[in-house]
């Protein structure tokens, strides 16, 4: 499907200008790739999982997401935590997670490989790898270029109360 592009010198276009002879911008400044083995482990944690950042303003100038990994070991939980203003995707590559949330944590849900789990702002939470002898391991998203990570001292309650997935597709909920 081709379109017209037309230019207005009042107004460039990053496209437009050139990094080096020959050479566009977008060579630099268009798609990146960063390697799974070199991920960041420099980012906000914590305690009980391993954060790495692959995708965020530092590494490629991302304005709007944050993206990287989180690994838990088997019959790890983490500390209860929130991330502030942002939302945040967790997509489960390997592994059992359980999500407990709440004021006390008293709610529960768990989610395998392929399901996706979203966090809304401010939601006090805690991830914990549900298997004994598996690690877990998922891709995370965040709508902000920054990681942010407010850990909270909450006294989780004995037995949490299981709260089945509802979303529109599938009403009738589904753990």
């Amino acid at each position: 499907m081709a379109h017209e592009h037309h230019h207005d010198d009042a107004h460039p276009h990053p496209h437009d200008h050139e990094h080096g002879p020959g050479e566009p911008r977008w060579k630099h400044d268009g798609v990146r790739v960063v390697p799974g083995n070199q991920l960041d482990g420099n980012v906000p944690s914590t305690p009980g999982m391993d954060r790495k950042a692959a995708i965020n303003f530092a590494r490629v100038g991302a304005q709007k997401l944050w993206a990287g990994t989180v690994t838990i070991h088997p019959d790890a939980k983490t500390g209860a935590h929130h991330h502030g203003h942002l939302e945040s995707v967790i997509y489960v590559v390997k592994g059992r997670a359980r999500m407990r949330w709440g004021e006390q944590l008293e709610f529960t849900a768990e989610a395998g490989p392929g399901d996706f789990i979203y966090v809304p702002p401010y939601v006090p939470h805690q991830e914990i790898n549900a298997s004994a002898d598996e690690v877990l391991e998922c891709v995370l998203c965040r709508s902000d270029g920054q990681a942010v990570a407010v850990n909270l001292d909450i006294e989780p309650v004995e037995k949490p109360e299981t709260v089945l997935w509802v979303d529109p597709t599938h009403p009738t909920g589904g753990v």
